[in-house]
């Protein structure tokens, strides 16, 4: 039974370890392209609309729908 507690508080390492990871290797290239001022405000463009459209999508999601 110790082991199997042992190897249960191993999962959030690997999960903090994962998503360090693929944020990484997201984000480096975009880093990297920020350089050019042009796709710099391309980019941080892109990143509030995305950011919007998902504070859009999951306020319609929460809230109740009209009375039509």
């Amino acid at each position: 039974m110790k082991e199997f507690f042992l190897n249960v508080t191993r999962y959030p390492r690997y999960l903090v370890a994962f998503g360090l990871g693929v944020a990484n290797s997201v984000l480096e290239p975009l880093v990297a392209r920020t350089r050019n001022p042009v796709t710099a405000v391309a980019l941080i463009g892109a990143a509030i609309s995305g950011l919007l459209s998902l504070g859009l999508v999951l306020r319609a999601m929460v809230s109740p729908a009209p009375l039509a």
